[in-house]
């Protein structure tokens, strides 16, 4: 078994020679051309992999082609060491396949594939060279921080969701090769620390082996209620730890800021959010605990987020509010926003329920024009003194606004 998985090696070396042989003068140049033939050996053989996914007809592709060509010639100096990272480009017409299979329609598209997995977002920063090889090493950072003593572990912050390894030595091992990829890929929904040696070795339960490796999840105590939790599946099992710890990192109900509004929008569900102020976290742990037990079957078909008020004060004044109106819920559907009337209501039960109910069915959608139904014993306060229907405008959503924008690149291909 030894010799042959020692043959496989040297065949898969061989072959990632042959693939990416695009030579000028005996020296690679420029970004590696990807094909439908080589893109999953090269995702499955580089820790990073960035693709510029371009169409010859596109004026705009053209005009990028030299910057990324230059680009990673320069990435390729700064990290020659085998697996870390390549620079890609795929010819969108001649290689459909690879385009639909990342669902790409706009062209130039800049995706960033981290362990063999797409990232959440695209590459939407300054297109020259300086900020694509920065942006590289920027994402090539080590994303774990070592502690060197358990006190150190007192001090971190309570407010972010934190992943810790405790492992006895980082060289030649697997487990631990496995903890720094997962903590890459989810570098950006956690912080990941890690202690190694004599450092860690009272964190093992008694009859363990110091060699034993473990590793803990710690939540965002300040705003949560859940508890320290120790993944009991095998390290050596990328996939394994890979869904849990994206699990606990990536939690059912998130916090939306400007700088990841956008991969939100994107997802193309509507927002439940709570607006509070900056210091409420009671309301946020309330909030958390209501969605947790109440409405985690919905999780579907609504995106559970909390916004900070003072930061999102402009999606307050189109609902009529402001800070002094802190904390309160609201539903944007990308088409207009839905105000829940008492944010008091949300402790009795069922009430938040209703009122994503109410979207579904349309009803938000009517009462908010037409005014509430008279039938209806729970409608908001309103109407006409006869009885009928007093019609009223929602508020456009605001959020749509942060999404990425139809005109980012070029045509999209079907509207030549």
């Amino acid at each position: 078994m030894h010799i042959a998985s020692s043959i496989q090696k040297v065949v898969c070396q061989l072959l990632l020679l042959y693939l990416f042989s695009c030579s000028v003068d005996g020296e690679t140049k420029g970004a590696t051309q990807l094909t439908n033939q080589n893109i999953d050996l090269t995702l499955a053989s580089h820790e990073l992999v960035f693709i510029n996914f371009y169409a010859e007809w596109c004026r705009f592709s053209n005009l990028l082609q030299p910057i990324f060509d230059e680009a990673a010639d320069k990435v390729r100096e700064a990290f020659p060491e085998a697996g870390r990272v390549v620079m890609g480009k795929v010819d969108c017409d001649k290689e459909s396949a690879v385009a639909s299979r990342f669902h790409v329609t706009k062209y130039p598209t800049l995706k960033v594939i981290v362990n063999g997995q797409p990232t959440k977002r695209e590459y939407r920063g300054q297109r020259s060279v300086e900020s694509f090889v920065e942006f590289v090493k920027k994402q090539l950072e080590d994303p774990i921080k070592e502690f060197h003593s358990l006190r150190d572990l007192e001090t971190l912050d309570d407010k972010k969701r934190i992943i810790i390894g405790y492992f006895d030595r980082r060289d030649q091992n697997p487990e631990y090769t496995n903890f720094r990829r997962v903590a890459t890929n989810l570098k950006d929904d956690c912080q990941f620390h890690v202690g190694f040696g004599d450092v860690v070795s009272a964190m093992h339960p008694p009859g363990w082996s110091k060699s034993h490796p473990i590793v803990v999840f710690r939540p965002d105590v300040a705003i949560s209620h859940e508890n320290d939790e120790t993944f009991d599946g095998k390290l050596t099992n990328f996939d394994e730890l890979m869904v849990w710890t994206q699990t606990k990192c990536v939690p059912l109900v998130r916090e939306i800021t400007f700088e990841n509004a956008e991969e939100l929008t994107e997802e193309g569900l509507p927002f439940l959010i709570l607006f509070h102020a900056p210091d409420d976290f009671e309301s946020i742990k309330d909030y958390k605990a209501i969605v947790e037990t109440q409405l985690i079957g919905e999780k579907q078909n609504i995106n559970f987020l909390t916004a900070d008020g003072k930061r999102f004060a402009h999606p307050l004044h189109h609902l009529g509010k402001s800070q002094s109106d802190l904390p309160l819920i609201a539903i944007d559907s990308f088409r207009h926003m839905y105000l829940f009337p008492r944010f008091k209501d949300i402790y009795q039960p069922g009430k938040l329920k209703q009122f994503l109910q109410d979207l579904y069915s349309g009803k938000l959608h009517r009462e908010f024009h037409y005014g509430p139904d008279p039938s209806d014993n729970n409608a908001i306060e309103g109407g006409n003194d006869d009885g009928s229907r007093k019609p009223t405008t929602p508020p456009e959503s605001t959020f749509k606004k942060l999404g990425p924008s139809k005109n980012r690149y070029t045509l999209l291909k079907d509207e030549l």
